[in-house]
């Protein structure tokens, strides 16, 4: 099939160069049976690989008892799901939803939800942060904080207030009596692969515990283990107010969803907030067997096995090739090289040879591999980076 003939059919949002027809295990075959050795995992969301005989027979399963109701009802896998969610995250409620851009709306509207119920004069102020990347709906673009994903599509919503990312300071310098909310990336993505510090994070809970500013963490990418705890805030010892999350939520399935505990979950009533889709059986289903697999194979445990060696071989190419590669930072299998060159040149001699390599921002590549890689896939990712980078 013609690309330049296919690409006439769709709006141009993205540049697309090749046509997947399969996966197996952490590779995907294009329409030519071509085999590529996948360290995006669909931008971070594939985490139990392509061929999860467990994953596929529940959504089989699932198809055959039920695939939607409306959300005027209950149904099973949903609230099974959302007790997984709960367990997991030690927050007390769960809103399903079809995405992770969606779950951020979701908390943006609960956050003022609950800041009006306090004060029905509050304006809703949210600090957000630079460089975050939180979706591109109106809302979640509005919280983003790069300037040329908003610009063309302003005006957003107002109230909203940009802090340095791991500068508390900064965050403390854009607090008012209007101030709901500070939304935040545990660890941002797009925004180049940083980690908050620690001193970071519990100064900022520390500063919404004292102002009565609700903290909504956005886990969307980081989290379902990929940094090596179920969530990224774990390490962290602190909890947020609203969790959002999703991409490795279903390993496939559109679902997302954002949790939050008891007193803030209370501010919405029926008619506040709604979604035809998000929660119906066949995405939470996934939801579930998704859980259980992380749990029967011990998926957190191996993560944190095969995650230092792939930090140290990454790290054995920026000692090899030190002029190109500055740094390898991140957590777990989330991790970050920035380099001194395009970072699309490297994504696209990896294709070239094989690799399919994903970037962050104009010259980091992302390393977000499904989360079943063994050490084996990281020596053949090496080879091939090897090749483009000599």
């Amino acid at each position: 099939m013609d690309i330049e003939e296919i690409s006439k059919h769709f709006i141009h949002v993205y540049n697309r160069s090749r046509i997947f027809t399969k996966g197996e295990d952490v590779y995907l075959y294009d329409d030519k049976d071509s085999k590529y050795l996948d360290m995006g995992a669909g931008i971070a969301v594939s985490a139990l690989g392509y061929s999860n005989e467990e994953y596929k027979q529940a959504l089989k399963d699932q198809i055959d008892k039920l695939i939607h109701i409306s959300n005027l009802y209950f149904n099973e896998p949903s609230i099974k799901a959302a007790g997984y969610i709960t367990e997991a995250t030690g927050l007390d409620r769960v809103f399903f939803t079809n995405s992770g851009t969606e779950a951020i709306e979701g908390a943006i509207k609960l956050a003022r939800k609950y800041a009006y119920l306090k004060n029905k004069d509050s304006k809703g102020g949210i600090i957000a942060m630079e460089h975050s990347f939180h979706g591109r709906s109106m809302g979640a673009l509005s919280v983003t904080g790069t300037k040329h994903y908003r610009e063309p599509f302003e005006p957003l919503i107002g109230g909203v207030s940009f802090a340095e990312y791991n500068n508390l300071e900064s965050v403390k310098a854009l607090v008012t009596k209007d101030t709901c909310a500070v939304i935040m990336e545990t660890l941002q993505g797009e925004g180049g692969i940083y980690p908050a510090t620690e001193e970071f994070i519990t100064g900022v809970r520390k500063l919404c515990d004292e102002n009565d500013i609700l903290l909504i963490l956005d886990e969307i990418q980081c989290g379902m283990g990929r940094t090596g705890k179920m969530f990224t805030y774990q390490y962290y010892g602190i909890k947020p107010d609203i969790l959002t999350m999703a991409k490795a939520l279903g390993c496939g399935v559109p679902v997302g969803a954002f949790a939050a505990i008891e007193r803030v979950a209370e501010a919405m009533c029926p008619g506040d907030h709604g979604t035809t889709y998000g929660g119906n059986p066949l995405a939470t289903a996934a939801v579930c067997k998704v859980f259980e697999i992380y749990k029967d194979k011990d998926i957190i445990r191996h993560v944190n096995e095969v995650a230092p060696y792939l930090y140290d071989r990454l790290c054995e190419l920026k000692e090899k090739y030190n002029t190109i590669i500055k740094d390898v930072r991140g957590k777990g299998l989330m991790l970050g090289m920035e380099l001194s060159i395009p970072a699309s040149h490297v994504v696209t001699e990896a294709l070239k040879n094989n690799l399919i390599l994903i970037s962050a921002g104009s010259n980091i590549i992302r390393f977000v591999p499904p989360l079943i890689i063994e050490k084996e896939h990281v020596d053949a990712m090496y080879n091939i980076l090897d090749r483009i980078l000599y």
